[in-house]
C-alpha cells in the first residue's frame, strides 16, 4: 500500500548460485511456499487472481495477497499520436521528432488540464483520434497541467471511442520538470531498445514500518522467487522503521536489512554494497507506503544521482503526486506520514534519468495493482499495451462508465473519492517496450 520530491533506483548484479537465492538458511526454489519465521513466502501462482466475480478476503486485503486480473483489451488503430499543451520550442521539438520516428501526429491543445470541463472540445478530440486511428496516445502536459482531473479526463475520453467502457488506445504520459529534462525523456525514449534476458538485473525496495507490517518484504520475496526461474536474481534491500526491531528479517546473499540514521525519518543513504547494486540496476521495484516525497521508507534525497536508462515500479502512495491538485488536500497518508509539499518520487525519478516510472498520483493499491503492470512487461508488452489493461481491469472491477471519471470540482472534504482507484500512471512513451519476453529456465 501505499511524491513530489522522489525516486529510486536500484538493482544488482550478483552472482547467481544454481540452487537459488538463500532466505534466512532456506533456499527459495521458485515453486512451493516457504516460510521465514512468521512471514510465508508464496509462489506467485498462490495468489488470488481478483475480477468482478472473485474477490479477496479480509485477510488477504490486510496483506495485499492478492493480484488484479487483467486482460488485453483490442485496439483496432495503427497509428502514434501526441497530444499536448506544450509550448516551449524545445518541448515541441521533441515531440515533432518523436512523431517522425513513430510516424505519428502532433495534436495541440491549449490546456489540457481544463479540458474536461469543455465538452465540446472534447467531441473535437474524440473525433480527432478516431479518425487519427489512434493506437499508442503519448500525452505530454506542461507540469502545471498535470493534475488529476486531467488523467481521469483522459479515461473518459479514451473509453467512449467505441461502444464498451474499455480505454481503446494505449496511453503514457511524457513529463518532466523542465524543458531540458523534457527533451532528454524523449531521446531516452527514441533510443532505447528492449532489454535482453541477460542484462536484466532488478532490484526491490521493501518496508518494515512495524514487526507486524510484513506484506512489502513478503513481495520482494515472491519476486525473488519469480526471478529465480529466469535464473535472473533479485538483490533484495529491506528498509526498517523504528517500531520494527524484532521483525522477520531475509538473510543472504544481495540481501541488505537497512535503518535510517538517527534523528532522520527516512533512508537518505545507502551503504556502498547496496548503492552499487542500485547503479548496475535496470528494474527497481518498491513496496511500502509513500508520501510526497518519499516513497517505501527512501527519501528522495537518498536517490542515486543517475537513475540512466532504469525502469521504476513503486506501489506506495503519492508517488506521482502532482504539483498541483484537483482533490481535496490530505493531511496524512496511510501510515502515519504527513502530507508535504514535496517533489514527487516519480519525477525526480524522470529527472534523474529513469526511462518509465509507473506510480500512484494519490492512495496505492500496492503490490496487487503494481504486479500486472510488471508482469506484462516480463511479457515483452509495451508500456502503453500494460498501462491499458491495468485500467481496464480496474474498470471492469468498479462498474466505471462514462459520466463518472470526472471528480466533480465541489465533491466534499475527506469524502472517499472512487475515482482514486484509476490514478495510476505511468512516465514513459507507451510504444517502449522494456524488455524481451523473459524466458523461463526451469
Amino acid at each position: 500500500m501505499s511524491g513530489r520530491e522522489g525516486l529510486m533506483k536500484m538493482m544488482g548484479v550478483l552472482l547467481f548460485c544454481l540452487a537459488g537465492p538463500v532466505f534466512a538458511g532456506q533456499v527459495l526454489d521458485g515453486g512451493k511456499t516457504e516460510r521465514v519465521g512468521n512471514l510465508p513466502i508464496p509462489a506467485i501462482e498462490d495468489l488470488l487472481r481478483v475480477d468482478r466475480k472473485i474477490r479477496p478476503s479480509r485477510e488477504a486485503m490486510r496483506n495485499s495477497a492478492f493480484v488484479l486480473k487483467t486482460s488485453s483489451h483490442p485496439v483496432t488503430g495503427e497509428r502514434y499520436v501526441i497530444l499536448t499543451d506544450h509550448t516551449s520550442t524545445g518541448c515541441l521539438a521533441a515531440l515533432d521528432r518523436l512523431a517522425m520516428v513513430r510516424k505519428g501526429v502532433v495534436l495541440r491543445v491549449k490546456d489540457l488540464a481544463l479540458i474536461h470541463r469543455r465538452p465540446e472540445r472534447m467531441e473535437q478530440l474524440r473525433d480527432q483520434l478516431r479518425q487519427s486511428r489512434v493506437r499508442y496516445l503519448a500525452v505530454a502536459p506542461r507540469l502545471e497541467s498535470f493534475r488529476e482531473n486531467m488523467v481521469l479526463g483522459l479515461w473518459e475520453l479514451a473509453s467512449t471511442l467505441d461502444d464498451d467502457p474499455q480505454l481503446d488506445l494505449f496511453p503514457g504520459f511524457l513529463v518532466a520538470s523542465d524543458e531540458k529534462r523534457f527533451v532528454s525523456l524523449v531521446e531516452r525514449s527514441i533510443n532505447h531498445r528492449p532489454t535482453r534476458n541477460k542484462a536484466l538485473r532488478p532490484v526491490a525496495i521493501s518496508q518494515v514500518r512495524t514487526a507486524g507490517e510484513l506484506r512489502s518484504l513478503q513481495k520482494a520475496a515472491v519476486l525473488r522467487k519469480l526471478f529465480v526461474r529466469s535464473s535472473i536474481s533479485m538483490p533484495i534491500v529491506a528498509i526498517y522503521g523504528a517500531r520494527a526491531k524484532n521483525a522477520a528479517t531475509l538473510s543472504g546473499t544481495g540481501i541488505w536489512n537497512l535503518r535510517a540514521n538517527p534523528g532522520e525519518r527516512f533512508l537518505k543513504q545507502f551503504p556502498p554494497s547496496a548503492a552499487r547494486a542500485l547503479e548496475e540496476a535496470s528494474l527497481i521495484v518498491m513496496h511500502g507506503h509513500g508520501a510526497p516525497g518519499m516513497s517505501c521508507g527512501v527519501d528522495v534525497a537518498g536517490l542515486p544521482k543517475s537513475l540512466n536508462g532504469k525502469f521504476v515500479l513503486t506501489g506506495s502512495c503519492f508517488a506521482a503526486s502532482p504539483v498541483r491538485s484537483d482533490l481535496p488536500s490530505l493531511r496524512q497518508a496511510p501510515g502515519g506520514y504527513r502530507v508535504e509539499a514535496r517533489d514527487a518520487f516519480a519525477l525526480r525519478a524522470i529527472d534523474q534519468g529513469a526511462t518509465a516510472v509507473f506510480g500512484h498520483m494519490r492512495l496505492s493499491m500496492g503490490f496487487p495493482h503494481l504486479f500486472p503492470v510488471l508482469e506484462s512487461w516480463m511479457k515483452g508488452q509495451t508500456l502503453g499495451e500494460s498501462y491499458q489493461q491495468l485500467i481496464n481491469g480496474l474498470i471492469e472491477i468498479y462498474g466505471f462508465r462514462s459520466g463518472r471519471f470526472v471528480v466533480p470540482a465541489d465533491v466534499p472534504s475527506g469524502r472517499r473519492l472512487p475515482q482514486n482507484r484509476l490514478l495510476y500512471v505511468v512516465f514513459g512513451d507507451p510504444a517502449l517496450q522494456p524488455f524481451e519476453p523473459l524466458v523461463k529456465r526451469r
